[in-house]
């Protein structure tokens, strides 16, 4: 059951529009950054590693234990707009779906998404560690997915980019997992810069 639990929590059917952001990989593909698989892949890891893992990942395993506190500086470490406003609204979206769950909802003024993700894992009793590593896969899809439409790739190019992404999970759970409050914080600053020039990017089909 609890499995099952987990499944359905990753799942893209999840009906909290995940599917209309990209997270900034569009901005980076309008850039000439992202062309094809392999820069797609390239992109994709370093985010990964460069703020997934280190700030999302450790967040989202506190957010288990004190969501209150974690969730404001989860918020407060969004630096755009439109990267505050994506985790927020599907964040909303999770938190309004809970109670049809079973799961109360999060008792926040303005969830984020890990927040709303972490109470509903707490409350089916699912090992925090499995929760995290079906949270990389549903962001990681999620990139693939938006590579997949905009770069555009084919899908045995997507599989490819997903095995070789899923290998690294473990791995981004570990270092989660042993991180202390203070090393928490991402450097992505071409991330960041991106993601703020797809605010006003002319021609787009996603929300971030």
């Amino acid at each position: 059951m609890k499995l099952a639990r987990l499944l359905q929590l990753a799942s893209p059917a999840l009906p909290v529009g995940g599917y209309s952001y990209s997270g900034g990989l569009e901005a980076a593909i309008e850039a000439g950054a992202v062309t094809d698989a392999a820069s797609a892949r390239r992109w994709i890891e370093e985010v990964l590693a460069q703020s997934v893992a280190r700030l999302d990942s450790p967040m989202l395993l506190r957010m288990m234990q004190d969501p209150g506190t974690w969730n404001a500086r989860f918020l407060a470490s969004r630096e755009t707009a439109e990267l505050r406003a994506e985790t927020v609204q599907m964040g909303y979206s999770l938190n309004r779906l809970l109670p049809d769950l079973g799961v109360p909802a999060l008792a926040l003024e303005e969830p984020s998404f890990p927040a709303a993700y972490a109470h509903a894992a707490r409350a089916w009793g699912l090992d925090p560690r499995e929760a995290l590593v079906a949270y990389l896969w549903s962001w990681a899809e999620n990139q693939v997915m938006a590579a997949l439409k905009a770069v555009p790739l084919g899908q045995t190019d997507g599989q490819k980019i997903l095995l070789a992404l899923g290998e690294r999970l473990e791995a981004v759970a570990d270092e989660a997992e042993a991180m202390a409050d203070d090393d928490i914080g991402s450097f992505a600053p071409a991330l960041a810069i991106l993601s703020s020039q797809h605010e006003t990017q002319y021609s787009r089909l996603f929300r971030s």
